[in-house]
């Protein structure tokens, strides 16, 4: 029977904790993007509902207004053929063209006397009726066509109405032809416009709220596993990768935190390496040192033995102390704290005296150093020799502590266009092509066995860039490293 991990609870506990911070960075973000969206489609969608209800209103009252006019028009053009009769015969034809008004389905057409009475009505219904509305007044004040619409008093009903006076031929008002007709269509049509636009509102606003919950979804969920990754990286797991969901900004953010959770997974375990390669550079000379040291303390005195010690002793006190040396400019160059001592430098002859006396050393371990000369006139040029001749040294080092097994290597040093090329190749395997774009990193070794703290061409790099000029590692045609150093003839 299996046996429940006492980290399973621990786990657990972080996805739960994990998934309450998504939840409160979900929360605040999204109630501030729905409210501010919200906010702002809510007012555009009120200002197009109040001005499509406003618009609806004032243009069903106006279609109304027009039809009643247009009624009272064709109507009264009617009747003029009828206001040159006799008084008596004019009033009876008004009266009976109400009494025989055939729209009465869709309104009421009242003929009213001067005083307001009602004297006819395309409803039959008028005993002892006065019309107390302002639309009959007004026409008989200004002899023309009035319009009103408001309540009825005596109903209480909002009714439309088009008063028009029917004058006699000798100016003598006969009565006013009154048109009315009920808004209580109209008000329905316009109550019907508003909930339409209402319900379209609500519709608009569901539909961006579901939408912006959607797409913020979208953007929040990547958002957030790219926080989380970004805290597993500061936690220290580095390497760590985030999936790519989508070919946008975020999808550029989580390339660029996965480009920079490699590096630093790179950074870190190069760095391990390197503390464990300078602990081993640095165990074997104390090593030598200590075992020979003791030697010769405990041991009967015998010249030849004491002399190679004390040689062994030296050699590995040297090599420390430019192991120490390396660390140390390698510190200063990251600190911003490494400076030049620029002066005008005959380069060529200091690079051949490096050969001649570089040659000589590699002559006793069997690698044969050519110097390939040429007729370039090459002037002075502003740098700092001494830092100069390190980074050849340390070009030559490598040479033949990696590719020496080709038993040669070769050097030159020429004027190209406004640059002073130098070029040391060495006929060993060559670097593999995957580690040629990192052998200039620091702490990068790479596959090599050959002993080095990894920092030496990282800090000719650093010394080269800061002479205004560039070094380039590649594969020679044919086999072997070429190191290609190339510095501008004026700074």
């Amino acid at each position: 029977m299996g046996c429940l991990s006492l980290r399973d609870p621990q786990k657990k506990q972080t996805r739960r904790e994990a998934r309450r911070k998504k939840r409160k960075l979900a929360g605040g973000l999204q109630q501030r993007w729905l409210r501010n969206i919200l906010s702002i489609v809510a007012v555009i969608v009120i200002l197009v509902g109040v001005a499509f209800s406003v618009a609806n209103g004032v243009y069903t009252y106006s279609a109304m207004r027009s039809g009643l006019e247009a009624e009272a028009n064709t109507t009264t053009a009617f009747l003029r053929n009828y206001l040159n009769l006799d008084y008596n015969e004019c009033y009876a034809s008004c009266v009976l063209l109400v009494q025989n008004y055939a729209g009465r389905d869709r309104l009421e057409l009242q003929f009213v006397g001067s005083r307001g009475e009602v004297l006819a009505s395309s409803y039959g219904l008028f005993a002892e009726e006065t019309v107390r509305t302002i639309d009959v007044a007004q026409a008989l004040e200004s002899r023309s066509m009035y319009y009103y619409v408001g309540e009825n008093p005596d109903t209480g009903e909002r009714i439309m109405s088009v008063a028009t006076p029917m004058i006699y031929s000798d100016g003598q008002v006969v009565g006013v032809l009154r048109f009315v007709s009920s808004t209580r269509n109209a008000d329905r049509y316009i109550i019907l416009g508003m909930v339409l636009a209402t319900g379209f509102a609500l519709a608009a606003l569901a539909i961006v709220y579901v939408s912006n919950r959607l797409y913020f979804r979208s953007i929040l969920e990547p958002v957030a596993e790219i926080t989380e990754t970004a805290k597993r990286i500061s936690a220290g797991s580095y390497g760590i990768r985030i999936q790519k969901k989508y070919d946008d900004e975020i999808g550029v953010l989580a390339d660029t935190i996965n480009d920079m959770s490699a590096k630093i997974g790179q950074a870190e375990r190069m760095q391990s390496e390197f503390v464990s390669s300078v602990s081993h550079e640095l165990r074997t000379p104390l090593t030598a040192i200590t075992g020979w040291g003791e030697t010769l303390l405990e041991g009967e005195p015998d010249p030849e033995e004491t002399r190679r010690g004390i040689s062994i002793i030296l050699g590995e006190a040297r090599r420390l102390t430019s192991m120490v040396e390396e660390l140390l400019e390698f510190t200063r160059i990251q600190d911003g704290r490494f400076t030049l001592n620029i002066r005008p430098c005959d380069l060529r002859s200091d690079f051949e005296d490096m050969i001649f006396m570089y040659g000589s050393r590699l002559k006793q371990e069997g690698i044969s150093m050519e110097y390939q000369e040429n007729d370039d006139d090459i002037p002075e040029i502003s740098c700092d020799p001494e830092r100069m001749r390190q980074v050849f040294l340390n070009i030559l080092d490598n040479a033949a502590k990696h590719g020496g097994e080709g038993k040669r290597i070769t050097a030159s040093m020429r004027l190209e266009g406004q640059n002073v090329v130098t070029r040391i190749r060495d006929y060993g395997p060559g670097i593999p092509e995957e580690e040629l774009p990192h052998v200039k990193m620091k702490f990068y070794k790479g596959s090599s066995k050959a002993r080095g703290s990894g920092i030496g061409l990282a800090v000719c790099d650093q010394i080269v860039e800061l002479h205004g000029g560039r070094l380039t590692l590649e594969n020679a045609p044919g086999g072997g490293t070429l190191v290609t150093v190339s510095l501008p003839l004026s700074q």
